[in-house]
Formats: C-alpha cells, sequence, structure tokens
C-alpha cells in the first residue's frame, strides 16, 4: 500500500482521501462497478461527502465469487508456514501504517483519533495472533474402540467464506475474519459496510503488498446487501457465512444460509449488564465503566448497556460517573483533543434521542447531556441517567451511543434477574472485591464473555462471542477462530 502522503499530511486536509483505492477489489483487480454505481461516504462529524465507492451488482458479486474459487487450490495448498508469513507481513504492515490507518478510520466513521488507534492495534493483532496459529492446525489419531481399524482426523479449509463486517470497527472486525479464514487456508469476498468502506480497500491493498495472493482476499461495497449476500450463498462453491452485526439481520442471514445448507459464524446484538456490587473498588469501577460505555463512543456490541448499581454505592457511583462523563472533550473524530465524536448517522443520534425521552419519560433523572447538539455532524453529548426504569426501551435495546443508564438493585439475586432479562447474551461486566461473589454471579450471567473487575475483555487470544440471541459461534482464542473455518474429515484406517 503505497500511499501518497503519511499521516501527518492526513491531518492537515483530513478530507484528501483521493490516494486510497477506491474500487471493488476483485481477483487482485481494481475495478469499477459494472453498472458504474457509486455510494457515497459522508465524514459523520460534518455530514459532508469524502469519497465515493463502486455499487456492486450481482453480475460483480459471482465475479468476486468466481475470483475466489480460482484463488482456492493454491492457497489451500500453500505451506502453512508460508500462510503464517504472510499473516504475519500483513500484521507488520498494519503497525507500520498505524498512525495513517488510525487517521482514515476516524475520518469515515467519525471515533475520536485515541479510539481508532487502539482499534488499529487490535485488529493488526488478529494477523499476528493467527500468524502464530496457521502452523499449529493438527488432525487427530487414534484406535477405533472396537480395535478393528484406526481413526485419522484431518482438518480442511472450509472453502470459499462470505464475511459481511460492519461499520463501527471497520478495520477489527475484518482482520477479526479474514485472519483465521487465511490462515485455515480460505478464500473470502469482504462485504463491508457502505457507510465505512474506505479502510476495507485501504487495507485489501496492503494484503496485497504483503504477498496475499490475487483472488484469495476479494472486496465488494454495495447498497444492496440483501440481494447480493443472497446471490453468493447460493453458489455451491460458497461454503461459509460469518456475519457481524444486528441480530434481525443475522436470523435473514441464517434463513437464507439455510436454504444451502452453508456454515454461519454469527456475531450479533448485545445488551450488555455493568453490575457494580456495594463492596467494589470505586475507582476501578468508574475507571471500568468508562471504558465499558465509552469505547467508540457507545457504538459497540459489547458496550454496557445497562448499569445496575447496589443501593450501598449507588449515589457516589452515580456522581463520579457523571462528572467523569461531563468532563469528556466533544468533537471532530480527526482531532487529537476529542474524546467523544459524532455518532455514524442522523438516524443513529435519532435513536439515541428517541431511548432517552422515554426514559426520562418514565421516571430517569438526567445527570448529565440528555438532549441532541445543535449544528453540523452527528453529535450526541456524553449522558448518564439515574434511577432507568427497567421497562424503559433502551433496557431492552442497544443504545449504540454516549448514554450510561444508572438502575439501583438491592440483592445479589436481584442483579442477576435484571442481567438475565434480556434475549441477549453477548457480554457482560461485574465489579466486586469478593473473588468468590463475583466467580458466582459471572457463573449464573448468561452471557459468552464476562469482564470481571474490567471493562474491556476483547483479545485476540480468548474467544470472542455471544449465547442466545447474540450468535452462534466463536472468533479468536486459540483453535476456536480457525476452528470456525475449518471441517474435520474422518479416514478409517486398516493397516
Amino acid at each position: 500500500m503505497n500511499l501518497p502522503y503519511n499521516a501527518s499530511q492526513l491531518d492537515q486536509d483530513p478530507y484528501e482521501v483521493r490516494g486510497f483505492p477506491h474500487r471493488l477489489y476483485i481477483g487482485g483487480q481494481w475495478l469499477p462497478s459494472s453498472d458504474g454505481g457509486l455510494i457515497e461516504v459522508t465524514d459523520p462529524s460534518s455530514g459532508a461527502v469524502i469519497a465515493a465507492v463502486p455499487d456492486a451488482t450481482l453480475e460483480d458479486a459471482a465475479a468476486a465469487v468466481e475470483a475466489a474459487a480460482k484463488a482456492a487450490k493454491g492457497w489451500r495448498e500453500t505451506a502453512p508456514r508460508k500462510r503464517s508469513e504472510i499473516l504475519r507481513r500483513c500484521f507488520e504492515l498494519m503497525v507500520e501504517r498505524s498512525e495513517t490507518l488510525a487517521m482514515l478510520i476516524s475520518l469515515e466513521n467519525g471515533k475520536a483519533l485515541r479510539d481508532a488507534r487502539g482499534e488499529v492495534g487490535y485488529a493488526a493483532e488478529f494477523f499476528r495472533w493467527n500468524a502464530e496459529e496457521a502452523v499449529r492446525i493438527t488432525g487427530e489419531f487414534g484406535t477405533a474402540p472396537s480395535g478393528t481399524n484406526r481413526i485419522v482426523v484431518d482438518y480442511q479449509p472450509i472453502g470459499i467464506c462470505v464475511l459481511v463486517t460492519p461499520w463501527n470497527f471497520p478495520a477489527a472486525m475484518a482482520t477479526r475474519k479474514i485472519a483465521p479464514a487465511l490462515a485455515a487456508g480460505c478464500t473470502v469476498i469482504l462485504k463491508p459496510a457502505s457507510e465505512t468502506p474506505l479502510t476495507a480497500y485501504a487495507l485489501a491493498a496492503l494484503y496485497s503488498e504483503a504477498g496475499v495472493p490475487d483472488g484469495v482476499v476479494n472486496v465488494l461495497t454495495t447498497s444492496t446487501p440483501g440481494p447480493l449476500t443472497s446471490a453468493m450463498l447460493a453458489d455451491p462453491r460458497v461454503r461459509k457465512l460469518s456475519f457481524t452485526g444486528s441480530t434481525g439481520i443475522g436470523r435473514a442471514l441464517l434463513a437464507e444460509a439455510a436454504k444451502h445448507v452453508i456454515s454461519c459464524s454469527m456475531e450479533l446484538g448485545g445488551n450488555a449488564p455493568f453490575i457494580v456490587f456495594d463492596d467494589a473498588d470505586l475507582d476501578a469501577a468508574l475507571d471500568g465503566a468508562m471504558i465499558a460505555k465509552m469505547r467508540n463512543a457507545g457504538e459497540a456490541c459489547t458496550a454496557a448497556n445497562r448499569i445496575y448499581v447496589q443501593s450501598g454505592i449507588h449515589d457516589a457511583f452515580a456522581d463520579g460517573l457523571s462528572r467523569r462523563m461531563a468532563a469528556l472533550k466533544i468533537g471532530t473524530g480527526t482531532r487529537a483533543e476529542t474524546e467523544c465524536g459524532p455518532m455514524i448517522t442522523r438516524k443513529a443520534v435519532d435513536k439515541i434521542d428517541r431511548l432517552v425521552k422515554d426514559a426520562v419519560n418514565r421516571g430517569a433523572k438526567v445527570l448529565c447531556g440528555g438532549s441532541v447538539l445543535e449544528g453540523d455532524g452527528f453529535f450526541y453529548p456524553p449522558t448518564v441517567l439515574s434511577e432507568v426504569s427497567p421497562d424503559a426501551d433502551m433496557a431492552h435495546e442497544e443504545i449504540f451511543g454516549p448514554v450510561a443508564p444508572i438502575t439501583r438493585f438491592e440483592s445479589e439475586a436481584q442483579a442477576i434477574l435484571h442481567a438475565n432479562n434480556t434475549e441477549y447474551g453477548l457480554a457482560a461486566y461485574l465489579y466486586t472485591r469478593d473473588v468468590a461473589r463475583g466467580m458466582r454471579v459471572a457463573s449464573e450471567i448468561e452471557a459468552g464473555m464476562i469482564g470481571l473487575n474490567r471493562g474491556l475483555m476483547s483479545d485476540p487470544a480468548a474467544p470472542f462471542g455471544g449465547v442466545k440471541q447474540s450468535g452462534l459461534g466463536r472468533e479468536g482464542g486459540q483453535h476456536h477462530g480457525i476452528a470456525e473455518f475449518m471441517e474435520a474429515k474422518y479416514i478409517a484406517v486398516t493397516f
């Protein structure tokens, strides 16, 4: 990826993005859409259009599947060590270009530059982790209980994978899927969110520079993701769908994949509880709440969506959190001093405003923020609400914004009841000095991931995923991530 400027130049002129590739990436070629259609990309900080990318057609989707199919045999047969070295080079290039990539993410997504820098580092780690895992894919060998034969189990690449990623982490959500798929020996077609496509295309150029062969990674942007995804899943050569996004869309994609019996990984919606017991370290709990709530300005599926605080510490916690939230600097994402950037769209702001008004109408008290900011861009201020009713809409919907709703609780049993009163089960957080209580409550909470005295749990070395309506399968972790892109072949052997 030979960029025509460095990060400092991008900072001086944040709307100069013409040096990045903006076309469909199919079979190693940068192409316009077959009908010339375009999708405008908007800077959420200003509402201004900053670029346009191709709007892929069914013909383009078919071409991407064909390119992935042509590259499949060669990549599948590439030695694990060679695949590992290429993935490692992807990691190194992302680290070298981290500042420029962070600026690009901040520009198209709106997130504060400090969050964008964190995302690039996190996204790069998936390549380093899977580079190390690529050479450790092993099979199984044993004797059948009857003694009549040997059992050999070989793990093979599942085939062509369609990867669908959201806008909130345009680098990390892509690399979390691409890296293990490539480590397993699969070829992929990435369909990034149309709101944040520039990062996906910039990374595609980086993969090519790192040595990923043409056709192994293909990238399509489209304004009609449903028909294009359906068309790709209907091709018998496609054997895997990995999706990160809303539960509603996930259900629709599962139904579509079921028509063709395609393996699916689904990382879906969240409604994370954040529980603070009376015996918690107050400052540690506040630190954790700020991370769990305000990472990416709350636009994260793992964000603390419901904050439950025991009565004895409730007032001190509410006061401390509101003071910290009110002090955050709001502004354009690409500015170094910004701590809370804009939301992704005006529609997102309107949803947040609706949820806050509903909570207030049900008796919640506004401790800071609480109203839409005037002016350009899609901003909503950091907001803390106390005495939020468990019946409020925001207790059952993802807020996806910088709003922290606090509800008081009395007993451990009540906290667990509140935490599990949702169809979702992605992440949860709890703070207590009592390790026995922490482990006991963690075992009772219905979630795929628990942060015990931690406000951040995501790690490439740990399995990421949820239960209930929050998804199927796991990404990351030792063997878990790669396993999603492999299938077992059993061979019965008689010597």
